[in-house]
């Protein structure tokens, strides 16, 4: 089957084929470090994973962007008002660069947790903030933005550039101010957007041609994906609360700078949903990485949580969900601990070659992840049947190179009753230390377990173990 991504642009799948043969250039929006990342921007970010995952499992070389926004994006993603990481510095009584870097190193912890393949580059915004000028200017000269009183706006209501609102629906006639919109004293029109900004109270401040201020949020994008991936780029992805203003912004801009099309296909993951509405930190109903390790569940299964459902559909976020994932895992990590010492029957070929071909067809379909894990899920089942062996195990492990499950890598976390009758005397004195505020003693334990190679994880339904 031909690979097929939908474009948000187009509203409607389209086959793939990348600028550059063998080559594809894939700009994912990054996190703006002013706190802890949710699991809703996880959903994005594991998306673009699986993403980049494939196109090399259809043996495609991959450079991927995904930027840090540490200045300039301002609170409601609006075009003036207070800036995030200003606020959060404020809050914290630190400075923006101490903010930038403390939530940065959290963000990568959490990146690496959830076993995400590193980009080719993480650029951060205050380190390009030479490039936006340099386009700014291009945009000015070109007509297509203008100064007063040291802000710079990109003239949307001019109409200068008719392709404006192709990608979002918010054509001109339908931009009204308040929808993410903000009148601004020295804007022509309402619709315009912010490129750079000047305000004598913010705390950080650049030199420009313009006097002192800071960028907008959205030439940031433009400047770091044209200087790592160039004008024109295969893929950009984000979360679909993205699209409108901040993919729209970036499409216009960078058109308007270069005279090429900027992107070829948009690519959008929906929004993660907890008890039917969005997760977002404004509602306060958010899940941190950092809280769900805490209570003691394993990043893997919040990753294979995040993943389950094809992109384009909602997922609702549960504890359960995370536990129901667990029990996927485990059942993934028998199979291979089985079948590493097992024999394949000699009818397994036939079933390895339909298994593959139904997960490459589900997966080309635009990434189809469902269809994917039914047809693994009905491979296992078949292959047990039969005998499997090495070749069922290998399969399994190459599906993972898409699934980046670790799988086989280390041995998935068993609750209490799945323990042999000394480990579980062991696990349930050490509860009973633990309940008596004992320790040291439930340190001793611990100690004692380890030397029997077994590792426990404290969480809300108890210890967990493994291997």
């Amino acid at each position: 089957m031909v690979l097929k991504f939908y474009n948000t642009f187009t509203n409607k799948k389209e086959v793939f084929k990348p600028l550059k043969k063998g080559l594809v250039t894939i700009y994912n929006c990054g996190p703006t470090v002013y706190f802890y990342a949710h699991i809703g921007n996880y959903r994005a970010f594991v998306f673009a994973d699986i993403l980049r995952r494939y196109l090399e499992y259809k043996g495609l070389r991959v450079k991927q962007i995904m930027n840090i926004t540490d200045v300039g994006h301002m609170v409601a993603d609006a075009d003036t008002g207070k800036d995030k990481m200003e606020e959060s510095a404020k809050k914290e009584k630190k400075t923006p660069l101490e903010i930038a870097e403390f939530y940065t190193k959290a963000f990568l912890e959490d990146w690496n947790s959830l076993n995400m393949k590193e980009p080719f580059k993480r650029p951060k915004a205050t380190e390009h903030v030479k490039e936006m000028i340099a386009i700014i200017e291009k945009l000015i000269k070109k007509g297509f933005a203008y100064e007063k009183n040291g802000n710079v706006f990109f003239r949307v209501g001019g109409g200068k550039f008719s392709k404006y609102g192709m990608l979002s629906g918010n054509t001109l006639d339908k931009l009204k101010v308040g929808a993410r919109l903000e009148a601004h004293p020295e804007k022509e029109d309402p619709r315009d957007f912010a490129l750079w900004l000047r305000d004598p109270n913010h705390i950080m401040q650049w030199t420009s041609p313009w006097g002192k201020g800071y960028p907008g949020w959205h030439i940031e994008c433009s400047a770091m994906s044209m200087k790592y991936l160039g004008e024109t780029i295969d893929i950009h992805t984000g979360g679909e609360d993205n699209i409108f203003p901040h993919h729209e912004a970036e499409i216009a801009q960078s058109e308007c700078a270069n005279g090429k099309k900027f992107v070829r296909y948009w690519m959008h993951a929906r929004h993660l949903m907890v008890n039917g509405e969005k997760m977002s930190k404004s509602k306060g109903n958010f899940f941190t990485l950092k809280d769900l390790l805490e209570k003691g569940y394993d990043p893997l299964s919040i990753r294979y949580l995040l993943l389950s459902a094809q992109y384009r559909t909602k997922l609702n976020f549960t504890e359960q969900g995370i536990k129901d994932s667990d029990e996927v895992l485990k059942k993934f990590n028998d199979f291979l601990g089985r079948a590493k010492k097992g024999k394949d029957d000699k009818s397994i070929e036939k079933l390895i070659s339909k298994v593959e071909k139904e997960f490459e067809k589900s997966m080309d379909d635009d990434l189809n992840i469902s269809g994917a894990l039914a047809a693994i899920f009905e491979f296992l089942k078949e292959a047990n049947k039969i005998g499997a062996g090495p070749k069922a195990a290998k399969t399994l492990l190459k599906f993972d190179s898409v699934l980046g499950l670790n799988l086989g890598e280390t041995e998935s976390w068993r609750s209490l009753k799945e323990a042999s009758s000394d480990i579980k005397k062991l696990l349930l004195e050490r509860e009973e230390f633990r309940k008596e505020r004992n320790f040291k003693e439930a340190d001793k334990i611990r100690d004692i377990l380890k030397k029997k190679g077994i590792e426990i994880e404290d969480g809300p339904e108890g210890p967990k173990w493994k291997v």
